[in-house]
């Protein structure tokens, strides 16, 4: 997923210079990818059922790779457009079934553990990006996809034997139903003792749709930006630093969520990263830009680690859900809302994306205000008093 969502950063620049890609129509593909990534999301959160089919991760794997594979052989944009909204389409679905497989299969494990496996998605990002810096003095545009899809088939056949969650047993839904009923009734009858949390989640859901747009023209953007003003190969190895400095990021911030208060941890990661996108286009040069790759992939996974486990801590109804299609709409938006000021190049992009990250930090400082770290809970049986649960990297993570 690393792989096919993700490598067409690196790759952007090549196909300005060999493809005859313009800057909007860079974007473009760009947006085509991110809604796809909503649409394949959507499938998950509407058919659960899916989740849990080892055939339809199968056929993921086999069409993002196929993706890959089909977009030197054309050059015609609206192909390109279709095949990069087919790869969101597949990221989603393979990563909404790994996802329920960890929680699944290493419930029992520390926390830890699945956080580093979320790290997968950094090492795609890492090798996408080293074998592009590889290929980039000896070969072209078509090279570099046709590479890269070598690669995730390479992944594919390592991910080929994934157990998908397991489908719950009769007696075990049966239980969950009657679980859920009670609750529900319990919380109906003593409604006037729920904690009322929407003045903080509305706080959180502004916060997190604001850096799925930022973050997005980072995401996309960093790579051009940086060899605009650094021509040569320090783009690319910008972008291996990304990927090298999120693979352990999840677990770290969830670490860190164990000590410190998830909403002063949401505001210090949207600061840093903000830094981080800013430096390329207010500084420049090498130790800027590499600066830049290691704070921004740190944050971009942590971020998203924070604010759902915030989501799921706040108790808001679907909070997950709407948190992960705020954060969708936002990655959306990002590359169309950049677009006119690419005609003078990215640093523009790039200081706009961190600007907005800051509001969704000016959001976040919102939402640290009274926030309730310490709340009664309705359950079935008499309100209680408990600590903010600690969520663990994969509960975060799962929507990424």
């Amino acid at each position: 997923m690393g792989v096919g969502r993700f490598v067409y950063t690196p790759i952007l620049p090549l196909m300005h210079a060999g493809a005859g890609l313009s800057a909007g129509a860079g974007a473009n593909l760009a947006t085509a990818n991110y809604i796809g990534y909503l649409l394949g999301a959507l499938v998950g959160i509407l058919a659960p059922a899916l989740v849990r089919s080892r055939a339809l991760l199968r056929i993921s794997l086999v069409v993002l790779t196929g993706t890959l594979a089909a977009m030197p052989a054309t050059h015609d944009t609206a192909v390109w457009f279709a095949l990069r909204l087919l790869a969101g389409v597949t990221s989603a679905l393979i990563f909404v079934i790994a996802v329920s497989s960890l929680l699944s299969h290493l419930r029992e494990y520390p926390a830890h553990l699945p956080g580093w496996a979320f790290g997968g998605v950094g090492a795609g990002i890492a090798l996408s990006g080293l074998l592009v810096l590889v290929l980039r003095p000896v070969a072209d545009w078509r090279a570099a996809w046709w590479a890269s899809a070598a690669l995730a088939a390479v992944l594919a056949v390592a991910s080929w034997n994934l157990r998908p969650e397991a489908r719950p047993t009769t007696t075990q839904a049966n239980a969950d139903q009657a679980h859920e009923a009670t609750t529900v009734t319990a919380a109906a009858a003593d409604s006037s003792h729920a904690p009322r949390t929407h003045r903080w989640f509305t706080a959180l859901f502004a916060s997190y749709t604001l850096e799925g747009v930022g973050y997005i023209i980072a995401g996309t953007f960093l790579v051009a930006a940086i060899e605009q003003s650094s021509p040569g190969p320090l783009g690319g190895g910008a972008w291996v630093l990304v990927g090298l400095a999120a693979v352990p990021s999840s677990a770290l911030w969830a670490r860190l969520g164990r000590r410190w208060s998830r909403p002063d941890l949401l505001l210090a990661a949207l600061v840093v990263q903000a830094v981080g996108i800013a430096l390329p286009a207010l500084i420049g040069g090498a130790p800027a830009a590499l600066v830049s790759a290691v704070l921004f992939g740190a944050t971009f996974i942590g971020v998203s680690t924070l604010a759902l486990a915030t989501g799921a801590h706040l108790e808001f109804p679907r909070s997950v859900a709407l948190l992960t299609a705020g954060y969708s709409v936002g990655q959306i938006l990002g590359p169309l809302v950049v677009a006119p000021l690419l005609h003078h190049g990215y640093q523009q992009a790039l200081v706009l994306a961190a600007s907005v990250v800051l509001v969704a930090a000016v959001a976040a400082a919102v939402l640290r205000i009274g926030f309730p770290h310490h709340m009664v809970v309705v359950r079935a049986t008499a309100p209680v008093r408990q600590p903010a649960p600690t969520e663990s990297a994969a509960d975060a993570g799962s929507h990424r």
